[in-house]
């Protein structure tokens, strides 16, 4: 079986530049800031083993969506078509993110409990964790029980930025 090939473009935004990753059908398959590429890269191949990676011939839906969201347009990512190979727990993780509205937060153990796995915290946050597609699975929208900040792959300062971008309350 032959290795996936994906396409790879280069976004500049207001928290640093961001590669976006998407397939043949135009589905998005990553996301990552440029000072953490190599993050990106482990996490595909822990996916899909060997992928291709080229440069994509024109701008994808998945890039002309997510320049809007940074323009102001909240809804811009909605029915952006996604494409992940994670396991079952952390597709559902995933699919429970997405549900998650635009300018509310989550904590860890309300995100188990959303799915149906109030003791399953810890692998909540390991499936935030391995989340190939940060945004627009918006995985900055949880945050510790205590309202406070915690881990982000692309850092807290993005974190907070995304979260005052999409009008979030936060404590601190």
């Amino acid at each position: 079986m032959a290795a996936p090939v994906f396409y790879r473009e280069r976004l500049n935004t207001p928290t640093g530049p961001i590669l976006i990753v998407t397939d043949a059908e135009q589905r998005l398959r990553a996301i990552e800031w440029t000072d953490h590429e190599q993050r990106m890269h482990q996490l595909l191949r822990r996916q899909y083993g060997t992928v291709g990676i080229s440069d994509a011939a024109a701008p994808s839906p998945a890039r002309r969506s997510l320049q809007a969201y940074f323009e102001g347009d909240m809804a811009a990512l909605a029915g952006l078509a996604v494409a992940t190979n994670g396991t079952a727990f952390q597709q559902e993780v995933w699919e429970a993110l997405r549900r998650i509205p635009v300018g509310r937060t989550v904590s860890y153990s309300g995100l188990a409990a959303a799915i149906g796995r109030p003791t399953a915290t810890r692998a909540v946050g390991l499936a935030n964790a391995t989340n190939p597609v940060p945004i627009v699975i918006p995985c900055h929208r949880v945050i510790g029980a205590d309202g406070t900040l915690t881990g982000f792959g692309g850092g807290l300062d993005r974190k907070r930025w995304l979260l005052a971008h999409e009008g979030a309350q936060l404590v601190n």
